[in-house]
């Protein structure tokens, strides 16, 4: 199966070895020439751009940051769309706004092609076992298509309706998630300015109600372990900033969204974005406290 991937990030790179090892031939392309020169090193299979990638491939994967970018990819020079893609598959796994999905769809569909999106729920490990959590939106038909593909790197796959309907359950998922680690900085700030001895409030939290997979994975890390990195702050901040427009292009209120942003960004400003999502509760014990004593 000849398959095409543009994104060779964290997750991209995770993913190309994991439809390596399951036999696909797999051609690769990505706008930064550091992670390019680090797949040529890997023995990638590489193509000089989107088009080119395209053109090797019956189906094409997408992972990139933000839908500028994904733009891009699609409809800029040499970019997929530029070329020849008569009954090719594209299958979109950004996490995107749903109205960028809802855009690209149709512009596909007259070039000759399909497009299914299909942001996923897991990590670098997770991609690597095969076990991530595909969120589908697109035509039925055409997610069959893409089933022999989203099998190998998933333990479940979730047709959420059409076209933008998989980015929104996706940025309903992160939202929880934000939410959760807001709260839970918050938590340890509070019980670190009453005295409380941060492995112990850990525990407690570990055994509480709210206790949940993330919370246990990230433990360590929440007690100043070293781990890897399995989503930045930099990338959360874009995906709430995402979910914050899409309320308000839909007259939703979300003023916890908002609050989640603002702590976001603010660590971001402080040079914080490269760090693990879980490094926010440091952030919040040392960057946003007032001392009154």
């Amino acid at each position: 199966m000849k398959i095409g991937l543009v994104g060779l990030g964290r997750m991209g790179r995770a993913m190309h070895g994991r439809l390596a090892a399951c036999g696909c031939e797999v051609t690769a392309w990505d706008r930064d020439a550091g992670a390019m020169k680090a797949a040529a090193q890997e023995r990638v299979r590489l193509a000089e751009s989107p088009r080119a990638v395209a053109a090797a491939s019956d189906i094409v994967i997408s992972i990139i940051t933000e839908d500028h970018g994904v733009r891009s990819v699609y409809r800029g020079k040499n970019g997929f769309l530029s070329g020849d893609v008569t009954g090719k598959l594209f299958i979109e796994m950004s996490t995107l706004q749903p109205m960028t999905g809802r855009e690209l769809a149709p512009i596909v569909e007259a070039a000759g092609a399909r497009l299914v999106e299909s942001p996923v729920l897991g990590s670098i490990p997770t991609v690597r076992e095969g076990k991530l959590f595909a969120l589908v939106g697109g035509r039925a038909e055409d997610l069959e298509r893409a089933r022999p593909v989203l099998g190998k790197l998933t333990r479940k796959i979730a047709h959420m309706g059409p076209n933008g309907a998989g980015y929104a359950m996706k940025l309903a998922v992160n939202l929880g998630l934000a939410a959760f680690i807001q709260a839970t900085a918050e938590s340890l700030a509070l019980g670190q300015r009453e005295g409380l001895d941060l492995r112990q409030m850990l525990d407690v939290l570990s055994e509480a109600p709210t206790a949940n997979s993330w919370f246990a994975r990230k433990k360590g890390l929440l007690m100043g372990e070293p781990d890897d990195i399995t989503l930045d702050i930099k990338t959360m901040r874009k995906d709430i900033t995402s979910v914050v427009a899409t309320g308000a292009l839909n007259g939703a209120g979300l003023p916890l969204s908002a609050g989640v942003l603002a702590s976001l960004s603010a660590a971001v400003a402080q040079g914080w974005g490269d760090k693990d999502i879980g490094e926010l509760a440091r952030f919040f014990r040392e960057q946003m406290g007032q001392d009154f004593r």
